[in-house]
This record gives structure tokens, C-alpha cells and sequence, in this order.
């Protein structure tokens, strides 16, 4: 077996059909496929967990086998808010020998505890979130149902279909006129693309068309329609089933806030406590540095109360309202300053006044959603934030293998930047690719992954399309120069896990090299421009998301990676999905008929791409690229 070869490989995560979650503990399930070099006498499984920092051990019990392999069984005791455990798979016969297997994959040599899998006492996310496919819309730019509503003060108009100033002072106050009523009136766009919930960024009231500036957090900016409007949009979608999603800094407010002004125009006032002011009124910490942006300190009991602790809060106001949920800006800074981190503080009391307000009204509850940019290990886990915006764990790994090119665009000498680093974008190997996806997720958690947002590009990025290729203009790139590769990304996002999210415009093929490029106003009145083919992939792929349980809520687990492949299994226990992704042309991908459960291809059901076929008592998938490819194989029963 090559190293690209992972079927042959034991295999556990924390999806239902290997872990069993109940009150006290779990029921872990752990799969050692049969190989030539390994059947079912020679294996012995023994959990290994800590206790009181102390590893404690308990041997597995063989519960069944088949012509794939055993499926192991044994208990995990909840040690504490977080139980850490991993598996010992010992070899038998004279020379004897063992692998660990955790998080991050097998190991043939002794291992950190920093990968174990994680056994966590604290109520998950809402299980609703599993099942969504988010649609994310920047009001300004989606859609304008009121053209004669009259310009803010601060904004600088600009017709819908003038090109978006991306670069300078301009650019956060280039007015395009979309309002909510707009979205409302084109939520059939949504459901025609498969989307169960709208993630909206912010609508209170700020000094700029990205309105994180905000001036109060009382009101919905009248340049959007208002609170009337807000109202009708929430109403709206949810009568047709259709869930969504607040956007809220916690982290600063605008220069122009009706706290900030009073913070600075009496020293004494409760709001002067809201920020940290080196020297009143002029000298203040800022986010990043930038004046207008002055920073929140979450030490002040006050600041709490009106924003997130209790059923007055801002928090709670938006979920009593109607929302399902907020997605926090820039969560991995919010109450952190030097030695200062009041972080995971600020988490537990958002996610604990979300559920106190469901609760008292009978509703479900709502989904916390962290924005962070890359390792978001350490703010995941435990009672606060449900998931992050999976940049580090999807779309940087996804961009560096599926990177076409793209040429730099004005402005831009030295390519495409990769998201933050002072580097462009580069070109890497499915093997690389994979390894980061799996190293990342072991750190992060199987509860936390699921529960995270998958994005090939948002408003904060250059389009996905300009990333593999498609050019730098802003508009719809119709020549397809980018799409190949654009619609492999597609494919990796709907059927890898967390929670899939489409920035409005994707599905057309737009272009965009920074964030500011990519917030396009969408092109309704011209629907021949779109790119066809990129718009019918995404019809396609959204609704196998829809439709496979597997892709919304089975496991993961990895059959075989190349520079030009990625493979993988999504195991339920009513399905079972394989997936082969292809970039370029590769050595045909081998994997044993017995090794998947199988007696032939014949049982085999093609779903997307072309059939497997059958050679030497294995599968033989599709070698040449680019292509998705996606099968539907019989369940195999046994372990839920």
C-alpha cells in the first residue's frame, strides 16, 4: 500500500455511526479493514483516554466482521468537560508492534495528546445545523426593490451596473442602493439553489455599505428600509422554510456610535467604560490600528448587559425577534487586547443568552457562528462559539490546489494575495491538501467541524473564480476559463463535512481580486450574461447536498490522495458515498472491491461524473481530469 493509499487504514471520528453520545459517556466504534498483512486474529483495539491526566486503558471487544474488516466496540467514560481518548491497534504474531490512531489519522510511531479525539460533556449545536446550505448576501449589492429611496449622507452613489471602486477611500462608501426588501423579493433565487438558511451581514445602522461601523446597535439602517423591512425580510423567509442568520460586532463599534460620542463627551459617563481610552477623548485602542473602528472592553459589566448577558441584550433581542442565529465578526479579537483575553467569557454568555431566550419562548436553539481567519483551535470545544468560518481547515487548502493562475490584475504585482499571508496564492498537491484538512480538523474537533461554515470565497476575499483562473474584472467570467476547476471546488464543498455556504454570485461565475472586488452588484436584469454551465453545476451539486444524508451528516473517511486526487468515503448509517475529486490526469485510483464491501461494480450507482469500473477484484476510478465524480454504494448495516 503507498502512502496516498489510506483505505487499509483503521478509521474513527465523531460521527453518529462511530460514536454513540449519551449521558455519562459514549459508545466508540473503531473499523481495521482486513489486508494481506493484517486479519481479524492478529488485532487487539484498546482505548486509551485520560483520567485526571492520568492515560487509562480499556480493551476493545470485536462486536463484527465482514469481508472489509471488524468493527470494534468499547465504552468511553466522560471524564470531566472534556474527555481526550485515542486507540492502540496492536499487531499480533512473534514480532508484535502497534499502531496509534487519533484525530489526525494512523501513526506508526508514539504520538502528542494535542490529536486525540474528544469526548465533550457540553450540549452540542442545534442538530438542525447539520442539514443547512447557507446563501450569504451583502444587502447593498444583491438586490434594490427601492429605487427612489435617497442616498445616506455619507455614501456616493453609483448605478447598479457601474464597476465596484475595490481599491482606496471610496470604496466602503460606493452606494448601490440594495435593501432588504430587495433580498425578500428574491429569496425563490435561494430555494431554487437548494439554500435553507440566509446569512445576512449587518444591517444596523453604520457609516459605510459594509455598516460594521456601526452608529447603534437600536436600529436597522433606514438606507436598508429599516426595521419594518428587517421585520418583513425574517417573516418572509421563514414562511418558506427558509432559516437566517444576523451578522453582529462585538468586538468594535463605529467612530460615529451614539456610545462612543457619549464615551468622549463625558469622561464620567457609563460609555466611557465601553473602550479602552489611553488618553480621553482622542487617544483610544482601535481595531487594527484604524481610528474609526474603536475597540469594545468587555471588563465593563454595563457593556455586557447591553450587548450580550440577559434577556435586554442586543444578543437576545435579535433571536426574540426572529433570528436563528448571529454569526460574530471578527470573533477570534473580540474581548482580547495584550494580556487582556475575555474571549471565551464573551462566547459562553452570547451562546447562554441565545438558549435562555429560545427556551423561554418554546423555540429551538439558535446557532453561534465565530468568524475566524485561521487557527481557531483554541476558541472551539466547549460551551461557547458552536463553529468558526472554516477558512483555515477549507477554503486555504482548496485554493492552494485548485489555484489556476489567475493572473494578478492591477494593483496586485505579485499575484493574488493568500488570505492574509504576504505571499500569493500557491499551488500545491491533493496529498498536502488532504494533510492540512485532516491536521487542522484533529485540532479543531469533529462537533466543532460540523458545526463550521465551508466557503470558497466571501465578501471579505477575492471571488473563487479569479482564484482558479477566471480573471480579474469583476464581472461574470462567461469564457469558462476558470469554471473547470471552480466547479471542482463546488464539489469538495458540498460533499466534505461542515456547513456549506454559497456567496451570492458564485453560482454566476463572478470575478473579484480582493473583498472589496468581489462585492459586485448581482446582475438580475441581465440573466443571459450568467455563465449557464457554472449555474446548472451548482443547481446539481446543491441538491445532492440536499438529498444525501450522508453528505450532511456522515463521517469522513479518506481512501486515497494524490497530487491529482482526493478520495474519500461519507459513511452513514442508511448510506454510504464515494468521492473522487480529480484536478489533472493521474494513475488510475485502485481500491479493493472487499475493501469497500462490495462483490462488484455492478451495485456501484453513479451519481455525478463518470462509472467505476471493475479490474482484478478492485474498483478502478476515473483518471482523467479535470472531474467530480460521486457513487452511491449499499449500506453495509451494523453499527449506527
Amino acid at each position: 500500500m503507498s502512502e496516498g493509499e489510506l483505505w487499509a487504514q483503521a478509521h474513527h471520528d465523531g460521527s453518529a455511526r462511530y460514536l454513540e453520545e449519551g449521558a455519562d459517556g459514549a459508545v466508540a466504534r473503531v473499523f481495521v479493514p482486513h489486508t494481506a498483512e493484517r486479519s481479524a486474529a492478529d488485532v487487539q483495539v484498546a482505548l486509551r483516554r485520560v483520567r485526571d491526566a492520568e492515560p487509562a486503558w480499556t480493551l476493545a471487544e470485536a462486536e463484527r466482521t465482514d469481508a472489509s474488516g471488524t468493527w470494534w466496540r468499547v465504552e468511553v467514560p466522560a471524564e470531566g468537560e472534556v474527555t481526550r481518548y485515542r486507540f492502540l491497534i496492536g499487531s499480533g504474531g512473534a514480532r508484535g508492534g502497534y499502531t496509534w490512531l487519533n484525530a489526525a489519522g494512523t501513526h506508526a510511531h508514539d504520538v502528542t495528546d494535542a490529536h486525540d479525539f474528544r469526548l465533550i460533556a457540553h450540549d452540542g449545536p442545534p442538530d438542525w445545523v447539520a442539514d443547512q446550505l447557507v446563501y450569504q448576501v451583502f444587502p447593498d449589492r444583491f438586490a434594490r426593490a427601492d429605487a427612489d429611496r435617497p442616498a445616506p449622507a455619507w455614501a456616493e452613489p453609483a448605478g447598479w451596473d457601474d464597476p465596484v471602486v475595490w481599491q482606496g477611500p471610496h470604496s466602503p462608501v460606493q452606494w448601490y442602493g440594495g435593501d432588504l426588501d430587495g433580498i425578500a423579493a428574491h429569496l425563490d433565487h435561494l430555494e431554487r439553489l437548494n439554500a435553507s438558511l440566509l446569512y445576512v451581514t449587518p444591517v444596523f445602522e453604520g457609516r459605510s455599505v459594509h455598516r460594521y461601523d456601526a452608529v447603534t446597535f437600536d436600529r436597522v439602517d433606514p438606507a436598508l428600509g429599516g426595521d419594518p423591512a428587517w421585520r418583513r425580510l425574517i417573516d418572509a423567509a421563514h414562511a418558506r422554510g427558509i432559516r437566517i442568520v444576523g451578522d453582529l460586532t462585538l468586538n468594535h463599534t463605529g467612530v460615529g456610535h451614539e456610545w462612543f460620542r457619549r464615551a468622549q463627551a463625558d469622561p464620567s459617563s457609563p460609555e466611557a467604560a465601553f473602550y479602552y481610552f489611553d488618553e480621553h477623548p482622542d487617544e483610544y485602542q482601535a481595531w487594527w490600528g484604524i481610528k474609526t473602528l474603536p475597540k469594545l472592553d468587555h471588563r465593563d459589566v454595563e457593556l455586557a448587559r447591553r450587548l450580550y448577558e440577559g434577556d435586554r441584550s442586543v444578543v437576545a433581542r435579535g433571536i426574540r425577534d426572529g433570528l436563528d442565529g448571529w454569526r460574530i465578526d471578527v470573533a477570534n479579537m473580540t474581548g482580547r487586547l495584550g494580556t487582556i483575553d475575555l474571549t471565551h467569557q464573551v462566547a459562553r454568555a452570547v451562546r447562554r443568552t441565545m438558549a435562555d431566550v429560545a427556551a423561554a419562548s418554546g423555540d429551538r436553539p439558535g446557532w453561534l457562528l465565530a468568524e475566524h481567519g485561521h487557527d481557531a483551535t483554541q476558541d472551539l470545544g466547549g460551551d461557547g462559539w458552536h463553529g468558526t468560518m472554516d477558512y483555515n481547515g477549507f477554503t486555504r487548502p482548496v485554493w492552494s490546489w485548485l489555484n489556476g493562475g489567475s493572473e494578478a490584475g492591477p494593483g496586485l504585482p505579485h499575484g493574488l494575495p493568500f488570505l492574509g499571508a504576504p505571499v500569493a496564492v500557491p499551488l500545491l498537491g491533493g496529498d498536502a491538501v488532504a494533510a492540512t484538512v485532516r491536521q487542522v480538523h484533529a485540532a479543531m474537533g469533529w462537533r466543532a467541524w460540523t458545526a463550521s461554515t465551508t466557503h470558497l470565497d466571501t465578501h471579505d476575499t477575492p471571488r473563487f473564480r479569479t482564484v482558479t483562473g477566471g480573471g480579474t474584472d469583476g464581472w461574470v467570467d462567461r469564457a469558462g476559463r476558470g469554471r473547470d476547476r471552480h466547479l471542482l471546488g463546488l464539489a469538495l464543498q458540498m460533499t466534505l463535512p461542515g456547513v456549506p455556504t454559497v456567496y451570492a454570485g458564485d453560482e454566476l461565475g463572478l470575478t473579484g481580486v480582493n473583498g472589496e472586488h468581489s462585492r459586485t452588484p448581482f446582475p438580475w436584469a441581465r440573466p443571459e450574461e450568467w455563465d449557464a454551465a457554472t449555474f446548472e453545476a451548482y443547481l446539481r451539486w446543491t441538491g445532492l447536498r440536499r438529498d444525501r444524508v450522508a453528505l450532511r451528516r456522515g463521517g469522513l473517511r479518506w481512501l486515497a490522495t494524490g497530487p491529482e486526487h482526493l478520495t474519500y468515503l461519507r459513511e452513514h448509517a442508511d448510506e454510504r458515498l464515494l468521492v473522487h475529486v480529480v484536478r489533472g490526469r493521474h494513475d488510475p485510483v485502485r481500491v479493493p472491491l472487499a475493501a469497500l464491501a462490495l462483490t462488484g461494480v455492478e451495485d456501484i450507482a453513479t451519481l455525478a461524473g463518470e462509472p467505476v469500473r471493475a479490474r482484478d477484484g478492485a474498483a478502478v476510478l476515473p483518471a482523467d481530469g479535470p472531474g467530480a465524480h460521486l457513487y452511491a454504494l449499499p449500506p453495509t448495516g451494523g453499527p449506527a
